[in-house]
């Protein structure tokens, strides 16, 4: 089986990056990157600037548009396809023309990955998004990924998941973040499987299981996917824990306690006496301190109901000795979720550097310096990926593909 990849939202590459990073000789045959509303598409300028462009099947450049208007039968064949999406509302309802059959919400970029999947039907697919997913929407719990997952089942797909802190795993980062592997049920990997319990997969055997391993757990809660997903929109709702395995319509997970590795600190990735531009003013540092501190404010909801909103204080400056907080595309400016640090050369105040966002997201250093402006730097990295994260899924992944023809 061929090592091709199709990277669909593409960002600034940090799925090929990791994949490539593997060193086994896999190929991105195609990606897509477009930022809806963006004048520059700057990530996609950052990806060909790395890694070049792509030529679908007809020869033709359609990675820089819309992935809703690009045609999925004329995206290469690939084995892995590869992509991280919004997490978004993932309901459907019935068409108005009944030949049609459901229909999807449209702008949701789901529906294009599966579109992309029945077009392409690739063996293995790597999916990333905010852990916030299992539990969405708030008010039906877990529907939205249930849906997801009853679009992979009907498609002919198991899955597994697994919400990562990439930090425990050896990483600059605690960003916590719900990887997705789905696997074609026809390979060689989906008969291979079928002899592990589901306990035994998410325990050591399964793809997560080796690329994160786990303290062993003793039990999973089951569940079960809804017949259609019209009725997974209106009557499904579950309590997905941060790991388990989806396979013939059966959910089993639970919660895990992942094998520790050592992280890098913030301390170890900080650069020394930067750019004036990066340090914390005189006439800012009120409103940084504020920002950052406790607060208690009376406010009144739509309705006329009074209450009191609070939050507590975040580190300021943040601690070198520990790894950085999840990065938002927001970084760099006066927010409260802005990272601040002591510079270790002349111990003032400064937000992160551009080249420091990239560390902490583990791209190499000047990664985005390919012309876009400093603030849309931070952007990309917020909207990145942990890279080795990736690494070591791939690293996974090699296994398996040795074993099938």
């Amino acid at each position: 089986m061929k090592k091709t990849i199709c990277e669909l939202f593409a960002g600034v590459g940090g799925f090929r990056l990791g994949f490539e990073r593997a060193n086994s000789n896999w190929e991105t045959v195609w990606f897509s990157q477009w930022e809806p509303g963006a004048r520059t598409q700057w990530a996609n300028q950052c990806y060909v600037e790395h890694f070049g462009n792509s030529l679908d099947m007809n020869g033709e450049i359609h990675t820089g548009e819309d992935i809703s208007v690009v045609d999925k039968n004329n995206i290469p064949d690939h084995t892995l396809l590869v992509g991280g999406f919004p997490c978004q509302d993932y309901s459907v309802a019935q068409s108005l023309s009944s030949s049609k059959g459901i229909e999807g919400k449209k702008g949701v970029l789901w529906w294009q990955i599966r579109d992309v999947i029945e077009a392409k039907k690739p063996a293995f697919c790597i999916f990333e998004n905010v852990d916030r997913l299992l539990k969405s929407p708030a008010k039906q719990r877990g529907r939205d990924f249930g849906i997801i997952l009853s679009c992979l089942n009907g498609l002919g797909y198991s899955a597994e998941w697994r919400v990562v802190n990439a930090a425990e795993y050896g990483a600059a980062q605690r960003r916590r973040r719900v990887f997705i592997f789905a696997y074609r049920n026809d390979t060689q990997y989906a008969e291979s499987m079928n002899k592990y319990t589901e306990l035994a997969m998410i325990n050591t055997d399964g793809f997560m299981a080796q690329a994160f391993p786990i303290e062993q757990i003793e039990e999973c809660f089951e569940g079960e996917l809804l017949d259609d997903l019209i009725e997974m929109t209106d009557k499904f709702s579950f309590d997905f824990k941060p790991a388990g395995i989806m396979r013939n319509g059966k959910i089993y997970t639970n919660k895990v306690v992942p094998v520790l590795e050592k992280p890098i600190l913030l301390g170890e990735i900080l650069q020394s006496d930067v750019d004036e531009n990066f340090y914390i003013s005189s006439e800012k540092m009120s409103k940084w301190t504020y920002l950052k501190g406790a607060k208690k404010i009376n406010r009144v909801s739509k309705t006329g109901h009074e209450y009191v909103f609070s939050e507590g204080p975040v580190g300021f400056p943040d601690s070198w000795d520990k790894p950085g907080r999840t990065m938002l595309t927001s970084e760099s400016t006066l927010n409260r979720s802005t990272h601040v640090v002591s510079d270790p050369k002349t111990g003032k105040l400064r937000t992160l550097t551009p080249i420091e966002a990239e560390r902490l997201q583990g791209f190499d250093d000047d990664w985005t310096n390919t012309g876009m402006p400093t603030r849309m730097r931070f952007f990309c990295m917020g909207n990145a990926l942990v890279v080795p994260m990736i690494t070591r899924m791939a690293k996974v992944l090699d296994k398996i593909i040795d074993e099938e023809q």
